[in-house]
């Protein structure tokens, strides 16, 4: 056990991890060595960031923290803490079921956790970070919380209405981190397409992205989770014409069928839908679009599943997820709506839907052979050397695989002519 070490555990989302940075900044000013997600926990004090989304997630959360008190009871840490959406979701619950726990704060209680530890928070470093990634990315949180009330989603009950982060905050904190050697922003929010509209009540994400674009250094901007309805479609005239806002937009549909897309509460139509994939892709050409899509949500017979497969085949998505539909306790559907579509009948519903996104996803990735693309490296492994297209967002999308006939920098661009592909990979050699 290291005295004056905390080791922080961060699990879930890039949103969480941002926090996590910025808490462990905190603990450095305060005198702590950190360690994030570290192979082995051996600080006095360890903090567990957690997940409270869906359900395989608050598992995950509950499992880190049973492991922890077993280390605790046998003397290998001292104190552990819990906070983040778990914790601020479900903080009585867990105080009653978790003993072993020394104290439980909520997804911003950060202040009171450094007083509790002696120590005051420092406003003079609030939007310094201590980053976790590679030092030539990172995620830029530009928001909080969610306005929209999906039908399905706990996110509002966790993280409360939505909050911009002021743009003067936003891009000095850009400049900050293209100062560290920075290169890649990769731009999050739980809701991209409101940016602004509690600041000064229009859409502000087109102006950040393009004051973005103009900070010396800033070689990639990549946008995550933008929201369907009350789309910003300023945003894509930014994308069109400035060469470092990377031509891919997540953007999480969650189905097709109107019937679905009512019960899911989203605000918007098939047909909408449909008209906003056909803009994206004429107003950028090259676009790669990342969704993420449900199925088993009340209401999705077989007549809207079959609906959501044709869909997938129409629109053939570079990138795509998905999940099967588990209730939320407080969310509008677990008061309003049946859970009863069976288990084994979700899960067979997903593995063909992503069956059936391998197979777009090979034929898309094929389309790239014998194209020379901007990589930037992201490390070294024995055989190749691992790398990502503008296409490609960090832990989620294809890497690309580049051998080693020629010495490349990590961090830094190589032009690769790609040789063969995968499902979910490329194979490259550096010009």
């Amino acid at each position: 056990m290291r005295k004056n070490k905390i080791d922080i555990i961060s699990l879930g989302c890039s949103k969480n991890l941002v926090d996590s940075e910025r808490l462990m900044r905190q603990f450095e000013a305060a005198g702590y060595r950190v360690a994030h997600n570290p192979d082995r926990v051996d600080g006095e004090t360890v903090v567990v960031n957690t997940c409270g989304f869906i359900a395989d997630a608050q598992q995950e959360s509950i499992d880190t923290i049973l492991s922890l008190g077993e280390a605790k009871r046998q003397g290998k840490i001292r104190n552990l803490l819990v906070m983040g959406c778990l914790s601020e979701r479900f903080r009585a619950d867990l105080i009653d079921a978790l003993p072993e726990v020394d104290r439980f704060y909520g997804k911003f209680d950060w202040k009171g956790m450094l007083a509790d530890l002696g120590h005051a928070y420092r406003y003079d470093i609030d939007r310094e970070r201590h980053l976790t990634t590679p030092n030539h990315y990172c995620y830029l949180k530009i928001s909080e919380g969610c306005n929209r009330f999906c039908a399905f989603c706990a996110i509002p009950l966790i993280t409360g209405r939505h909050t911009s982060i002021p743009m003067p905050d936003l891009l000095d904190e850009v400049r900050q981190l293209v100062d560290k050697g920075v290169k890649e922003f990769n731009v999050i929010a739980q809701d991209l397409s409101s940016y602004g509209l509690d600041l000064e009540n229009r859409m502000m994400l087109p102006e950040l992205i393009d004051r973005m674009a103009n900070i010396e250094g800033v070689e990639w901007i990549r946008l995550h989770y933008a929201y369907p309805t009350q789309f910003p479609y300023d945003i894509l005239p930014v994308m069109a014409s400035r060469d470092n806002v990377c031509s891919y937009l997540d953007i999480a549909l969650q189905h097709i069928s109107d019937k679905v897309l009512t019960n899911m509460r989203r605000h918007i139509s098939r047909q909408e839908t449909l008209d906003l994939l056909e803009r994206l892709r004429n107003e950028v050409p090259g676009i790669h679009i990342r969704t993420t899509l449900m199925v088993g949500f009340p209401g999705e017979g077989e007549q809207e599943y079959e609906e959501l497969l044709d869909f997938v085949k129409d629109a053939r998505f570079e990138r795509m997820g998905a999940f099967a539909y588990s209730e939320e306790n407080g969310t509008w559907a677990a008061q309003n709506l049946t859970d009863d579509i069976p288990d084994e009948v979700k899960q067979d519903r997903l593995h063909r839907l992503m069956a059936l996104q391998e197979d777009i996803s090979l034929d898309i990735q094929e389309q790239k052979v014998g194209q020379t693309l901007r990589v930037i490296i992201d490390r070294e492994e024995d055989d190749y050397y691992i790398g990502r297209t503008q296409w490609d967002s960090p832990e989620v999308d294809p890497e690309v695989l580049i051998s080693k006939e020629k010495p490349l920098a990590i961090g830094e661009f190589a032009q690769v002519k790609i040789t063969q592909a995968l499902p979910f990979e490329l194979l490259g050699t550096a010009d």
